[in-house]
């Protein structure tokens, strides 16, 4: 067997291919059982394993469920994307990809689900804990940095959920209907950033129907988008149980369906095969791409892979700690002295929340709590009460027992959060609400001792406009993994200089926010009305109070920006601003660059976020960052020709804390793509005078002879010419008293459309 399998990996996936029967083609293109992909041993093709990320390896033992835990083997449970989209860090991230890369490979995992990059777009979606942003930059940036870490061990990625899978409501089977451009620009911009720098092995399917067609079953998105235009080389593989039609899914580009099917699939994809409704060619290259898949999994496995476990459990501190976005701290309550009398408040300090629920649960190698990591930093006695129980309800007693406690000590540590059953996959949350009997609880907490810091555990954003200007620091600690109680007490007590920004942003209502008319929607459709405006953008445009805005996030020190310039050249611009530790504790700040494009002609958000970097500075010290705006990412996507252009002109650069913590800007000029839009009889005036060779001649005609007639009344009113530049060409030739006739027009516009006269 041991030749046969070195003849598998080592010819080539086409000569393999070559040698298999229709049936065993077929059976390559679905899974064995849950996780596992067929084998074929008369060739020498092993199985793979496949299991769930993305933020820690769920390895389910023989037999387990699908969304259960208590089987699974354990592994570190690093922060989910929610926390980990906070640190701003690439470098950070690619470390978490490389720790989950040793750990797949210790248990034998060939590829790792996840990382998921699908957009927030509204607050209330029940896996918003799983991705990175609202913010499609950011989420590619991320993102590639987790492919790159995870991969660079030779364990594969599998970039999900392609695409729009942005709630949970009828995930199986509703219609995103998105626009050309938020389409492109918003929801597919970070897929396609990871894809085009880090080609991961795998990608995967959403449930979700694309304007009305399963994504599944896609070729638009399968194999136009990810393949032709970005050069996708790897595989696509369903999301489990994703597939609608197994035949139209594999001709639209989806390699591998998973889980098993029982052999259902398979044996259609035989018969249409037989009957000629599917050519087997097309059978030959899904059952090619699970084949180089295979052989990727086996020429990097590792047998004797294996991994510190007590080295990840650091790494997961570490990057809890970067992840904590420090809301408000008034009068400096924060950093605790280690001698300070503070009081612990809250169940959840006790008995952390650390993961979202669903299938990115993970059996943690070791589980700390903030409440002992508090007591091991604190130099006096940190007397605890639970306030709520641990399914959020309150008592009198337990209310009661808190306010005594809360009136003993100079600072109340509160730990608050949304209770797991509400947060999960498979459902959205119902509102942005912290449950009635915690806030009741802070209310007499806040009367007994007004020095009160909440810390926050919860997947998506929560209202916190009913209590952010009565308490004087809030911690937002998202959901932090298993090491995150002691991520905690290092920001509380400053062993950790909190340097998180929150990639979403923290509405005054639920109300306010973008999607709130068209979310989830209704028969079977969502309408994304809001189209380009998704969270921040949004709430610029409009002008909203926000409670927190998307970028933001506090230091124990501060930090002071001048002298931001930009440069352009064919790669995009070069932004450079001087950034100063102005206080007196070592800190890192992230950078965050926006560009606008005053009088553009399409709409725009009044600022976009093109690039960012986080920098570590020493107190007292100053240095230039250099951050880089690709040229690609100044693009929109222009619906009049079907690709990227970059727009042409003086962008005004803003470089600073948040997407309104503006704290330098510059203007730079940049040159614009060459575009000539396809003009036809129903081209307006205005668009064939403005077009390269059609507008010369049509303002000729329009000013020639003594400008008399209905053109040269047209001409001569500013007004009747602005009202006339949107009348269709072909209409307004058949008008007495216009300049050119029909023929004319219609050569005219052969003539600027390269058609010769």
């Amino acid at each position: 067997m041991t030749d046969t399998v070195n003849t598998a990996t080592e010819a080539s996936a086409e000569e393999v291919v070559a040698g298999l029967t229709l049936e065993e083609k077929a059976s390559l293109t679905s899974g064995a059982d849950f996780w596992t992909t067929k084998s074929i041993d008369r060739a020498g093709i092993p199985s793979i394993l496949l299991t769930d990320g993305p933020h820690g390896v769920r390895l389910q033992r023989a037999e387990s469920d699908h969304l259960g835990i208590g089987d699974s083997v354990p592994a570190t449970c690093f922060p989910p994307a929610v926390a980990l989209g906070s640190s701003f860090d690439p470098e950070l991230l690619e470390r978490v990809g490389t720790a989950l890369g040793e750990e797949a490979q210790a248990e034998g995992v060939g590829v790792l689900l996840g990382p998921g990059i699908n957009i927030k777009r509204s607050p209330l979606c029940g896996r918003n804990f799983e991705y990175l942003s609202e913010d499609p930059i950011v989420s590619g940036v991320l993102g590639s940095a987790l492919v790159r870490g995870l991969q660079s061990q030779g364990v594969g990625a599998s970039l999900k959920h392609f695409a729009a899978n942005n709630q949970e409501a009828d995930r199986m089977r509703v219609s995103a209907d998105i626009d050309e451009r938020p389409l492109r620009e918003i929801y597919l911009r970070g897929f396609q950033r990871v894809v085009e720098d880090e080609q991961p092995w795998t990608v995967m399917c959403s449930y979700n129907r694309l304007n009305g067609v399963y994504t599944s079953e896609d070729p638009w998105l399968l194999a136009t988008v990810l393949r032709d235009e970005w050069g996708f080389e790897g595989l696509v593989v369903s999301d489990w149980g994703a597939v609608n039609t197994r035949v139209d899914a594999l001709v639209a580009g989806l390699d591998l369906e998973m889980p098993a099917s029982g052999g259902r699939t398979e044996a259609q994809l035989v018969a249409a095969v037989q009957d000629g409704s599917l050519e087997e060619s097309v059978l030959d290259l899904g059952a090619r791409r699970n084949v180089e898949l295979v052989q990727k999994v086996v020429a990097n496995a590792k047998a004797d892979a294996a991994y510190d476990a007590d080295a990840h459990h650091a790494l997961a501190r570490e990057v809890a700690a970067a992840s904590i976005v420090l809301l408000k701290n008034e009068g400096g309550v924060l950093p605790l002295a280690p001698d300070a009398s503070v009081a612990v408040i809250g169940e959840l300090a006790r008995t952390p929340r650390y993961q979202g629920a669903g299938s990115s649960q993970i059996n943690p190698t070791r589980l700390d709590n903030a409440l002992d990591e508090i007591r091991a930093l604190a130099g006096a006695d940190v007397p605890f009460a639970p306030g709520y129980a641990s399914d959020a309800s309150v008592s009198e007693e337990l209310t009661a027992e808190a306010v005594a406690v809360a009136s003993a000590a100079s600072t109340v540590l509160l730990f608050l959060g949304v209770p797991a059953e509400q947060e999960s996959e498979g459902f959205d949350r119902d509102d942005l609400e912290l449950p009635a009997g915690q806030t009741e609880l802070l209310d007499a907490v806040l009367a007994a001792n007004a020095s009160v810091v909440v810390v926050l555990s919860n997947g998506g954003v929560v209202r916190l406009s009913g209590f952010a200007d009565r308490v004087p620091a809030i911690l937002e600690g998202w959901l932090l993994g298993q090491a995150g109680g002691g991520a905690v007490a290092d920001v509380l007590y400053g062993v950790v200089n909190p340097s998180a920004r929150l990639t979403e942003t923290v509405p005054v209502r639920l109300a306010d926010s973008p999607a709130f008319l068209d979310f989830p929607g209704e028969h079977g459709h969502v309408r994304y009305g809001e189209g380009l405006f998704v969270g921040y953008r949004w709430y610029d445009a409009r002008d909203l109070e926000v409670t927190y805005p998307f970028g933001h996030g506090l230091s124990y020190t501060s930090f002071a920006y001048s002298d931001a310039a930009a440069t352009a050249d064919d790669s995009g611009l070069t932004v450079r601003v001087t950034v100063t530790n102005t206080g007196d504790r070592d800190g890192a700040e992230v950078v965050q660059v926006y560009t606008s494009l005053a009088g553009s002609a399409v709409v725009r958000a009044p600022r976009e976020l093109k690039g960012f970097a986080k920098v570590a500075l020493a107190a007292g010290e100053s240095r230039e960052v250099a951050v880089h705006v690709r040229r690609e990412d100044l693009a929109y996507w222009d619906t009049r020709v079907d690709r990227w252009v970059v727009e042409g002109g003086s962008y005004t650069v803003e470089v600073g804390a948040s997407s309104r913590d503006i704290r330098s800007a510059a203007t730079v000029e940049v040159e614009g793509d060459a575009v000539s839009a396809p003009l036809s009889m129903n081209s307006s005036i205005g668009e064939l005078i403005a077009h390269p060779v059609a507008g010369p001649i049509v303002l000729a005609a329009f000013t020639g002879g003594d400008g008399g007639g209905a053109a040269g009344a047209i001409m001569g009113d500013p007004a009747m010419f602005k009202m006339m530049a949107s009348f269709p060409v072909g209409r307004l030739a058949s008008f007495p008293g216009m300049p050119v006739t029909m023929e004319q027009v219609e050569q005219l516009i052969a003539a600027s459309n390269g058609q010769g006269a």
